[in-house]
């Protein structure tokens, strides 16, 4: 990223709406050095700082950028799916100004030399912040826990298994205890492995279509351990991707019960349904599976009451040589950073979530979580904005997406809602061409 201060810049005309001050409202945002001066009405009449950019945003709406918490790249070990450059380039066309790099790369991010290359090698080719996520676990075997005060020491933000579970609940039990001792996040993928094994959600649709399914109840007997040893621990816990009715109820007992938890999910699972695979179309092949209807419309009503705190893409690319398969063969994984925003406002658009809170659990929500100054429109947090029209029409084309791999499950979907801007420490790195 550039070191050199862009110039000052006011966004005026605009909705701005900041989920951390329960804002939505007609205003202007001021920006220099980098930073946030004034965002609202209270910035609409305060004239421009010397030599400022002013864009008319013509109504659109302005809010924080957003910051997505499950994001897998290819870099370092298989640039040829995602490198941290390209990555950038896609979360920037989405909207998002802070991505967190998974640690199941290869070498795997268990070591603080590791952490270090990921910061150094954002700093010279990304265009938006990086945040690097250590492993849990060396290797991500779920055995020896990894060096948690040193890989924090190096700039890891949180700690997680990648998309493996820690199936020993004696060694899970030490590293959130070790985690709490360095005030450290542990972000657990909930799927027991030994319930789990098959390669669709277990069911009527998994029988017709005779594939082997992953049962609900793997990831629910996982997750009601890992918050009876959050308990036990006394740590912080995030669990990653949940995508079961039941996994919802498991965490409202946990929050009743004063637990220091937060749960997410994934865009896919609020969006998608176990029949959108249809004729074995692999896109829609994941971890976890997608799961049936009643399950869908559950996730979604928790992220409107607030059980699920944050919404992320899962964003994992994955290319020809392991999609291009039969589907108990095709590896999971789908690519999500440039439909983030406009696959959520579904969700808006038909009623099911308002607005501020839909944008809360992609901007305040995982600052919070993640202890970052982002996320929010307050003065002197780092500029990170977004600029989308709502209501603007477009189609994903194959050919326009950014990612390096193409596996998305929205391509040739419509959306309503675009992304015209996105500014990262007051610098614009993306303009959609109106």
């Amino acid at each position: 990223m550039a070191h050199d201060a862009p110039k000052p810049l006011v966004l005026s005309n605009a909705r701005v709406i900041d989920p951390a001050r329960g804002m939505d409202a007609h205003g202007s945002i001021i920006i220099a050095d980098r930073t946030i001066l004034a965002a609202g009405p209270e910035a609409a009449n305060q004239g421009a700082p010397y030599g400022a950019d002013i864009i008319d945003c013509k109504g659109a709406i302005a809010c924080p950028g957003l910051i997505d918490m499950c994001v897998s790249v290819g870099e370092p070990g298989a640039e040829h799916r995602e490198t941290l450059a390209s990555a950038s380039q896609a979360a920037a066309a989405g909207g998002v100004t802070t991505i967190c790099i998974m640690p199941d790369t290869d070498p795997v991010i268990d070591d603080p030399a590791l952490v270090d290359f990921i910061l150094r090698r954002a700093r010279d080719t990304a265009s938006v912040n990086i945040l690097p996520l250590a492993a849990l676990t060396k290797g991500l075997r779920g055995e020896e826990m990894a060096e948690i005060g040193l890989l924090q020491e190096a700039g890891a933000v949180a700690f997680t298994n990648g998309h493996k579970s820690v199936k020993n609940a004696q060694v899970m039990r030490r590293m959130m205890t070790y985690a709490r001792d360095f005030d450290a996040l542990v972000i657990h993928h909930t799927e027991d492995p030994d319930l789990a094994g098959g390669v669709m959600n277990a069911g009527l649709n998994a029988s017709w279509k005779g594939l082997s399914g992953v049962s609900r109840e793997a990831e629910i007997i996982m997750l009601e351990r890992d918050l009876r040893l959050v308990g036990m621990s006394k740590g912080k816990y995030h669990a990653n991707l949940i995508s079961t009715s039941d996994s919802a109820d498991v965490i409202r007992t946990g929050k009743s019960r004063g637990l220091d938890i937060t749960a997410g999910v994934s865009i896919n699972h609020l969006t998608h349904n176990e029949n959108d695979i249809g004729a074995y179309r692999t896109f829609f092949k994941m971890s976890p599976p997608l799961r049936d209807e009643d399950d869908r419309l559950a996730m979604v009503a928790a992220v409107a009451d607030g059980t699920i705190d944050i919404i992320c893409s899962n964003h994992d690319p994955q290319d020809v040589e392991t999609k291009r398969h039969p589907w108990a063969e095709a590896e999971d994984g789908a690519i999500g950073l440039e439909t983030l925003l406009a696959a959520a406002l579904r969700l808006h658009h038909s009623d099911e979530i308002d607005l501020i809170t839909l944008l809360r659990t992609m901007t305040s929500s995982p600052a919070d979580r993640l202890g970052l100054e982002t996320g929010r429109l307050a003065k002197g947090a780092p500029a990170d904005i977004t600029i989308f029209d709502l209501d603007r029409p477009w189609v994903l084309e194959k050919s326009a997406i950014r990612s390096r791999s193409k596996n998305s499950p929205f391509v040739d979907a419509r959306f309503s809602g675009r992304v015209l801007r996105t500014v990262v420490a007051g610098k614009t790195v993306y303009n959609h061409a109106q």
